[in-house]
């Protein structure tokens, strides 16, 4: 998961990890109201979230391609461990992810 500044961003950080095939699919959410410490000072900005389907072993590839193309000094880039999921789906995303699934 991450969150850019504005839609633009978020469409355009969603599109290079999709094309970079670092993940099999990217949801953009509605935007929403953050707030939070920066720099010693409280903070208060609209953010849009993107919750991004990958693998562990995509994981590096994915913040490097996070880290060139988000605008914030610091971008945050959180993952949480999956403890469970449709084996199908499962396998979906980890094909997608390795750019191994099948091409038209």
């Amino acid at each position: 998961m991450t969150n850019l500044p504005d839609e633009a961003s978020a469409a355009r950080v969603a599109r290079a990890v999709l094309e970079a095939r670092v993940v099999a699919c990217v949801n953009r959410l509605a935007p929403c109201q953050s707030e939070y410490w920066w720099q010693g000072k409280l903070e208060q900005a609209q953010e849009w979230p993107l919750l991004m389907k990958t693998t562990q072993r995509q994981y590096a590839a994915l913040q490097a391609v996070i880290s060139a193309e988000h605008p914030y000094d610091v971008p945050e880039l959180v993952a949480w461990p999956l403890a469970a999921g449709l084996p199908a789906y499962l396998g979906w995303v980890r094909e997608e992810a390795a750019g191994t699934a099948n091409r038209p």
